[in-house]
């Protein structure tokens, strides 16, 4: 999933309690103590629990 769009479910908290806006994230990663880094941009970025997490499926129109 690394690197593919993804959104969080409604009243995801991050890693410091705090809510996290639902939306469209960048899926960075898990790291060693098993938080997701999601990004919205290149200065923002929460830590998540995975469970948190549902991924987009996008279809290419053509």
């Amino acid at each position: 999933m690394s690197g593919n769009n993804v959104e969080v479910k409604q009243d995801t908290r991050n890693h410091k309690g705090f809510f996290v806006d639902q939306g469209q994230y960048r899926f960075m990663g898990v790291d060693q103590s098993g938080w997701a880094l999601i990004c919205i941009d290149d200065a923002t970025c929460h830590y998540v629990d995975p469970d948190n997490l549902e991924e987009i499926e996008e279809l290419l129109e053509g």
